[in-house]
């Protein structure tokens, strides 16, 4: 046991009972025999609840709204299920993602199609199954136009994406004269276009600029109207925060980290990581945005909108996957370093996203005994964790760890919480390695849990 234990900081995710539940049920270990390797399980019970309380924050603030779960934040067939089970959309940017949404049962009219210079077979798809294409740019709404002049049955559905003042160097959305001539062609078309209001791309979690953007496009609707278009809807896009841990954990973990604590001196800046604690979260943000003024207004959001009779579109994606996955690996090799343990896993840092961001993925892992029980607390066992490449760079964790126990060949370590963006992104089968396979749990109120392999199709 290192002598300076006590001074390895620490960030430990926020409980999430069902996740325990798998582990405390010996599931995550029976698994990890079975799949032999690395894999990821889903809780897509979770999933719904998210789903269900981001409804209730929009019926509280009497606002009329409707959820596109953005796919691209996990690949999973089971939550493209859930949204169509649920009622909800899904945003997609491709035309595999398309597909793959229509084939998992959610409507055309259910689908919101995002993504800059979009692909000719993408906008065609749209196009024919009806759904909500965000028009990026003046040579994409005048391809929507063609491809409804062809004869297809029901106008082209389009939202103009507005670039924002306060992120004038976006890649995405369009300018002031850029919209005012896609208005103009959104005229011209007359009924082949159905132009049903505006939408944004804004970096970044802080509410208040998203609640000042969505004021302006709020005026935007109402320029259109006058113009004799629909424009009854805005996108306010993603961007709810999500918060893996708690407050105190996060603001001492920021204050006390340096580079001693990581492996190889590796440095980061508090800038440099995902804000994983936020003050509201999830649904709760959504509320808070709804309660939000914006600048120049006596009013908040929610009364503005319903006072202008306006529909606000949501696409979370990390929001609505928050605590609907964790992913497990298995140690292969532990060397001993100079007071720390530098693990090798069977996986490898593509499944952790964060890392190829310059970034590290801070939630503590847990470590499972190989037997499937819990470790004893018997001290604290500082160890980074590497993985099973020949990459000196790719490390799942350069974070020092302080486990409880020391972790041996054949124990697990559980990344929890990584549904969202971390389990899918970037993962690469590296050195021919096969991608982790993906587990859907369910029924988590049973003495034990059921379980099934997720339906992806490609």
């Amino acid at each position: 046991m290192d002598v300076a234990a006590a001074s390895w900081p620490t960030l430990p995710a926020l409980p999430c009972p069902a996740t325990a539940k798998v582990v405390a049920s010996g599931l995550a270990a029976e698994l990890a025999h079975a799949l032999d390797g690395p894999y990821h399980f889903l809780l897509p019970d979770a999933f719904t609840a998210n789903l269900t309380a981001m409804r209730e924050a929009l019926a509280r603030a009497e606002v009329e709204g409707f959820v596109y779960y953005a796919k691209k934040a996990n690949k999973a067939a089971v939550f493209v299920e859930r949204a169509a089970a649920g009622g909800a959309g899904v945003d997609v940017a491709s035309a595999a993602e398309l597909r793959e949404a229509l084939g998992h049962g959610v409507r055309g009219d259910h689908l919101m199609v995002t993504g800059p210079a979009k692909d000719p077979v993408l906008l065609r798809l749209a196009v024919t199954h009806g759904a909500l294409v965000a028009v990026d740019a003046l040579d994409e709404l005048d391809q929507v136009i063609a491809l409804a002049l062809k004869g297809v049955v029901r106008p082209a559905r389009v939202l103009l994406r507005v670039l924002p003042d306060t992120q004038p160097h976006s890649r995405f959305g369009m300018s002031e004269g850029e919209l005012a001539a896609a208005l103009q062609r959104c005229r011209q078309a007359g009924s082949t276009i159905r132009m049903e209001g505006f939408s944004f791309h804004l970096s970044g979690y802080a509410l208040q600029p998203r609640a000042d953007l969505a004021a302006r496009l709020a005026e935007l609707c109402l320029t259109a109207r006058r113009a004799g278009l629909e424009a009854s809807r805005i996108s306010l896009g993603g961007g709810l925060p999500v918060s893996y841990t708690d407050a105190d954990s996060w603001h001492t973990f920021l204050a006390t980290q340096r580079p001693a604590h990581y492996h190889a001196g590796k440095e980061f800046r508090a800038g440099d990581f995902y804000p994983y604690h936020s003050p509201v979260a999830g649904a709760a943000a959504l509320a808070a945005l709804l309660a939000t003024r914006p600048r120049h207004s006596g009013s908040t959001l929610a009364e503005l909108v319903r006072e202008a009779g306006i529909g606000l579109l949501l696409e979370p994606g990390r929001a609505l996957l928050d605590r609907a996955g964790a992913t497990v690996l298995r140690v292969q090799g532990v060397k001993d370093r100079d007071g720390y343990r530098l693990l090798t896993v069977d996986g490898t840092s593509l499944s952790l996203s964060e890392q190829w961001f310059g970034s590290e993925y801070l939630p503590d892992p847990w470590l499972i005994r190989q037997d499937g029980s819990a470790p004893a607390p018997a001290g604290v066992f500082p160890a980074s964790v590497g993985a099973a490449t020949c990459l000196e760079p790719d490390m799942l964790t350069w974070r020092k760890i302080p486990f409880p126990h020391p972790p041996r060949v054949g124990d697990l370590l559980l990344y929890p919480n990584t549904a969202g963006y971390q389990m899918d992104s970037n993962e690469s089968p590296f050195h021919d390695l096969p991608l982790p396979p993906k587990v859907v749990v369910d029924r988590t109120d049973r003495p034990r849990p059921r379980w099934r392999l997720d339906r992806h199709f490609t």
